[in-house]
């Protein structure tokens, strides 16, 4: 099974007891598809970043829940159908295996030595090398 992030917003407008029948609804979805809900964190209601459908806040819920590959697809047919969720989010968290290393990186290529001058130049007093003249 898989893990995964849902987070939801709910139309503002919506009183107490449908915002809870909303939550139950979902959850009782996961559930009902083989999932199993861990956490339920409700944020409350918060200012959005920009406008939806000309409303400037929504009711944030974070719900955390472990179901097979099949169920997101579901669960984001219901919150897409509903009027009362106003945007959703489902994401897979990935799990840390315990024991595994993390990759070592890569090497680097090695710098290419630069030449050095020819044997004449290198005779040659630093005076006698000619510097650019400079262009005004």
């Amino acid at each position: 099974m898989n893990k995964y992030e849902l987070v939801y917003i709910i139309d503002p407008t919506v009183d107490d007891e449908g915002r809870k029948a909303l939550i139950e609804k979902f959850n009782q979805l996961i559930a009902d598809n083989g999932g199993q809900v861990e956490k339920v964190d409700e944020w409350g209601k918060r200012r959005l970043a920009y406008p939806i459908d000309y409303k400037t806040e929504g009711w944030y819920v974070l719900v955390n829940f472990s179901s097979e590959a099949t169920l997101p697809l579901e669960l984001e047919r219901n919150l897409k159908i509903n009027d009362m969720v106003i945007r959703y989010q489902v994401i897979r968290v990935l799990e840390r295996k315990v024991g595994i290393k993390p990759r070592a990186p890569r090497p680097q290529p090695a710098a290419v030595p630069q030449e050095e001058p020819a044997a004449e130049e290198a005779e040659q007093p630093a005076e006698a090398q000619e510097a650019p003249e400079s262009v005004e």
